[in-house]
């Protein structure tokens, strides 16, 4: 009896031990991320694609968020779930395998419960990070004196370790990560930094945003457009610049306007910007340089010419990389970092120009022509086009083909809406 007894008062005791620790500590992922996936497996839908994705090879998951993110160097995805009506969870998938990885503890974001948070990749040095974050109150009682704030729960992708930074913030913010920080703004001159491997919040007030000197229409239409890793990117009426570092002016490709240059789209290590040509070139009239530049030195890299359009667009071509960081594509443009080669994809008189939206490490790009923009393309909207950047002949794909979202060391990623609703998924090998 004696011994029964001291048996059941340490069960109790284990249990007791294990009921303590659960859930205290919050940087740890969970260790139950779910069933993984068999490498290989066929998936369960079979998509039309390309002919560089074996659609007997892969993997597939169901129910996730709208949006997913990548981390370039390592392949794994992350993508949030929701785990009932105002908790969601970040979960992780090996790109190669379609096996699971770490996931997050639930948690519980500020604003509206039926939206999903908001979700970033980012690498800073050698690290990749993995961001969530909402925008809200703490709570629904109008008497509080605490103001919103902007909650970002800040994960190491390699082993989902998480630290959480709250940042003050009164209005509805623009929170993006294409640069080694995170930023926070306003779209305008207003904005604070989170560096992801310590959780630091630093911030640049307005009045020290390092305005060019001789630069007096750099004053007007000031905003702050990235982060790089010298600084943020902040540009005016008549150019961009990273304060203490570089100014356009100094950094303008060859046949370009010194005053003209307008930063478009910023990726990791890199910004594309839109140059006029200089008065009296054969075809400034018509044709603007788009330039690839180097983020810390502002150094252009390579350009390429692309017919201007009648009607300004509403917003730019994004920034495209491949995961090599060879290429990059935006809207019509191509560029081959290493090659030092441009060239837009339209028609001599500017109709008809390609919407590219995902590129490879092999150098092939995907994208449609006649479509709205990169977004509508991978939707089906156009005609699907795959273009071999080496000779820059674009081939016609089959009506029906779905372009891949990205690929991840072979593996096409393709994300698609089924008649119930739901957001899938899918990977495919690549063809042997």
């Amino acid at each position: 009896m004696a011994l029964v007894a001291g048996v059941a008062v340490l069960a109790v005791l284990a249990l007791l031990i294990l009921l303590a620790t659960w859930g205290t500590d919050d940087k740890r992922p969970s260790a139950t991320p779910g069933k993984a996936r068999k490498a290989g497996a066929a998936p369960v839908t079979r998509l039309t694609v390309p002919d560089a994705y074996d659609t007997s090879r892969g993997w597939e998951i169901t129910g996730v968020s709208p949006e997913y993110v990548i981390a370039r160097t390592t392949g794994v995805i992350a993508y949030l779930e929701r785990v009932d009506d105002t908790r969601f969870r970040l979960r992780t998938l090996d790109a190669r395998t379609g096996r699971h990885g770490w996931a997050g503890r639930p948690w519980r974001p500020l604003g509206d419960p039926e939206s999903f948070p908001g979700l970033l990749a980012l690498a800073k040095e050698d690290r990749q990070f993995f961001v969530t974050w909402s925008y809200g109150r703490t709570g629904d009682d109008p008497l509080t004196t605490a103001g919103s704030f902007v909650s970002l729960d800040v994960y190491d992708a390699a082993d989902g370790t998480r630290q959480r930074v709250e940042v003050p913030w009164a209005d509805v913010p623009i929170v993006t990560g294409t640069g080694p920080g995170v930023l926070i703004s306003d779209g305008r001159t207003r904005s604070a930094v989170v560096a992801p491997d310590t959780g630091e919040v630093s911030t640049v007030p307005p009045q020290r945003l390092g305005h060019p000197k001789g630069c007096a229409e750099c004053r007007r239409l000031t905003a702050v457009r990235g982060v790089t890793s010298k600084g943020l990117l902040v540009s005016g009426a008549r150019g961009f610049w990273v304060p203490g570092g570089w100014f356009s002016r100094d950094r303008a490709p060859a046949g370009a306007d010194p005053t003209s240059g307008v930063p478009a789209s910023l990726t990791s290590g890199h910004v594309l910007a839109r140059w006029q040509q200089k008065k009296g070139a054969a075809r400034a009239a018509t044709h603007d340089i788009w330039a690839v530049h180097e983020a810390r030195t502002g150094r252009p890299l390579v350009k390429a010419e692309c017919r201007r359009p009648a009607i300004e667009p509403g917003e730019y071509p994004q920034a495209v990389v491949s995961p090599g960081g060879r290429y990059l594509i935006a809207g019509s443009l191509a560029f081959d970092l290493d090659a030092r080669t441009g060239r837009c994809f339209e028609e001599p008189d500017g109709s008809t120009p390609l919407t590219l939206t995902t590129v490879t490490d092999g150098g092939v790009a995907y994208g449609a022509g006649g479509a709205r923009s990169a977004a509508d393309a991978l939707a089906g909207g156009g005609s699907p086009v795959a273009v071999d950047l080496a000779t820059g002949v674009p081939e016609a794909l089959a009506p029906s083909v779905r372009l891949p979202a990205a690929e991840v060391a072979g593996v096409g990623v393709f994300r698609w809406t089924d008649a119930r609703d739901r957001v899938h998924l899918t990977g495919y090998a690549p063809t042997a």
